[in-house]
């Protein structure tokens, strides 16, 4: 949200309506704050807060029928919520500690610079729209419900963690602070970004730059345009894409890998406010909502020096993770059906039956692309499908490929030795056991599957499991219904 698009107004209250004027276009030029309100009776004043829509007021402090004190104190009195700048005409330390003890979020002399006043509304602001989130956040997690549920309508999920990722930027979206979204690559971070435009309220459109791999000179012609001469080359004026996405969304993807030098330009960009296209002198106001992205871990990149720590803290300030698909498997057999209609729908085919043990199948692999791969997985499987059941071929070679399965172990085993700081280490027997029980319970019981992940055949498995099944009857001595045979064939290992 734009300064032009706050949800309330802000009243300027002064005797003087020339100050009253020249305030008001300091404001609107300065800072792009357009919805404002004057009065120059301050008697006035709580009938005009009773009727309208006020979040913060401007306060002379010397009136005649009623002072600026005893205004305020009737303000923070009846109006608890609504923010108070006291603005004097005297520069008088006495008055101005009063201010503050009455309540007062600011207090300036008339005199002062004129950028020191349009940052302390700004700042008065920036307050009063995270009070108003915070109360969303709360009003939200306590009743569990979304207001605008369609605007989530193309992220398929049933994940209790995606669902507060929703009520979250549902909270934020029409603030005017900075979102970062990070997450892996693939787990559809565009998407939330879409979801949190819609509900900003933004009038303009969403613009997207991915930011991968641009020069300094390049990322700022591209976000901030430039001037007809600007450099060699410049015939002709430029629009930059801060300029496109006025009142809109100005998305940034891939942050993290922006230069250090194309970082504090855009730390200026989001401290400040303002920009200077290429070849000006002149500033121009931000008039877009700043969403950025990340596939890498910023707080890393930061304590390594190949991120600014100033920048990162300032688009820290709302902030989402979107976890990896291996995080939400429970969201597998939604996703495999919505794919696989919207695979149908543009290949021209009616829409294949899964087999019933492919999302289990599935469910056994890490899917390092994420929801893209998936994706990818199912077009090209629904590509080739003739039959009226889906194969499961396409999974099955990516799932069991050799590289798939040494990186995946590769990864696990680098997190986390399951052997280190035993006192006493499992027999092969044992360790093979445990091994085929935890196969069997990932695999939810399917043998086929389960012995795909152990890297052995389905008899093989299905001889492990009846041996197990035996020398559990031995140790609970129970009555054993087997011949001497049969007990030979199995720990031979035969059928």
């Amino acid at each position: 949200m734009t300064a032009s698009q706050l949800p309330f107004g802000i009243l300027l209250v002064d005797d003087e309506s020339a100050w009253l004027r020249s305030l008001s276009l300091t404001l609107e030029r300065s800072a792009g704050i357009s919805n404002i309100i004057t009065c120059q009776d301050s008697r006035d004043v709580m009938e005009i807060l009773e009727k309208q829509n006020i979040g913060l007021v401007l306060l002379d402090l010397t009136m005649p029928h009623l002072s600026g004190e005893d205004l305020l104190a009737q303000i923070r009195e009846r109006h608890p919520e609504i923010a108070v700048i006291v603005i004097s005409g005297m520069n008088q330390i006495e008055s101005a500690v009063n201010c503050i003890k009455l309540g007062a979020f600011d207090y300036f002399v008339k005199t002062v610079e004129e950028d020191r006043l349009i940052s302390g509304v700004l700042r008065a602001i920036r307050m009063l729209e995270l009070e108003r989130q915070n109360r969303e956040m709360s009003s939200r997690m306590l009743s569990g419900e979304l207001k605008h549920p369609e605007a989530f309508a193309g992220i398929v999920t049933c994940d209790r963690s995606m669902s507060a990722i929703f009520s979250y930027i549902e909270a934020v979206a029409g603030s005017s602070e900075p979102l970062l979204i990070t997450g892996e690559s693939g787990v559809g971070k565009e998407l939330i970004v879409r979801a949190a435009h819609t509900l900003s309220g933004c009038r303009g459109q969403l613009v997207a730059v991915n930011v991968a791999g641009l020069d300094d000179m390049v990322f700022s012609d591209t976000l901030f345009g430039h001037l007809r001469g600007a450099f060699t080359g410049a015939d002709q004026p430029r629009r930059g894409m801060i300029e496109e996405a006025v009142d809109g969304t100005l998305f940034l993807d891939e942050i993290g890998d922006l230069s250090i030098a194309s970082q504090v330009k855009l730390l200026r960009l989001l401290q400040e406010g303002e920009y200077f296209p290429l070849g000006s002198d002149r500033p121009k106001r931000l008039k877009a909502r700043i969403i950025v992205a990340t596939h890498q871990d910023l707080a890393l990149k930061q304590g390594a020096g190949a991120f600014r720590r100033d920048l990162y803290y300032r688009l820290c300030t709302h902030m989402v993770h979107v976890p990896a698909l291996r995080e939400r498997k429970g969201d597998l057999p939604l996703l495999l059906d919505h794919f696989l209609e919207e695979a149908a729908q543009a290949l021209g085919k009616k829409k294949p039956t899964p087999p019933r043990e492919l999302s289990q199948l599935l469910a056994t692999y890490s899917f390092p692309g994420n929801i893209r791969e998936l994706k990818a997985l199912v077009y090209n499987a629904v590509s080739v499908h003739r039959d009226r059941v889906l194969s499961m071929e396409t999974f099955q070679n990516i799932i069991r490929r050799p590289e798939s399965r040494s990186n995946q172990l590769a990864s696990d085993c680098s997190r986390h030795n399951l052997f280190a700081g035993l006192e006493c280490l499992p027999t092969f027997g044992e360790a093979a056991e445990l091994l085929v029980e935890e196969a069997m319970t990932r695999a939810n019981g399917n043998q086929t599957i389960a012995a795909r992940l152990l890297g052995i055949s389905q008899p093989a498995l299905s001889k492990r499991l009846k041996l197990a099944r035996f020398i559990d009857n031995l140790r609970g001595r129970a009555t054993i219904k087997m011949t001497t045979d049969e007990i030979m064939a199995l720990t031979r290992g035969e059928d």
